[in-house]
């Protein structure tokens, strides 16, 4: 992949985040305050947790940090898949801002 492809793919994973916030935000109870700065989605939930996801743009890798650790993906076969797991990175979002919210979220890339 071009370092143009993943600039693509990466900032429209980003975008796709905020949007799941705000749908999250409109639709429930959850209070999910996203802040972007460059590169970088910062979750903050009500008990002033936090989810980091950051693009590491040398290595062409989206980053996510939650309490649960710290996750790297890599685009393949179409997703972000986990370099170790293989799991999807919005199953892993989900799972994670649902930990810290102690209530169902779903994040996707639809």
């Amino acid at each position: 992949m071009t370092d143009l492809e993943y600039l693509d793919r990466a900032e429209a994973l980003l975008a796709t985040v905020e949007a799941d916030c705000d749908r999250i935000n409109e639709a429930g109870d959850a209070d999910i305050d996203n802040q972007r700065v460059g590169g970088m989605v910062t979750l903050v939930f009500a008990d002033n947790s936090q989810i980091v996801i950051n693009l590491q743009k040398p290595l062409q890798e989206v980053w996510l940090a939650a309490r649960s650790g710290g996750y790297h993906y890599r685009w393949r076969d179409g997703q972000w898949r986990d370099t170790k797991s293989d799991e999807e990175f919005f199953a892993r979002l989900s799972q994670s801002a649902s930990e810290h919210a102690r209530t169902a979220l779903v994040f996707s890339a639809d």
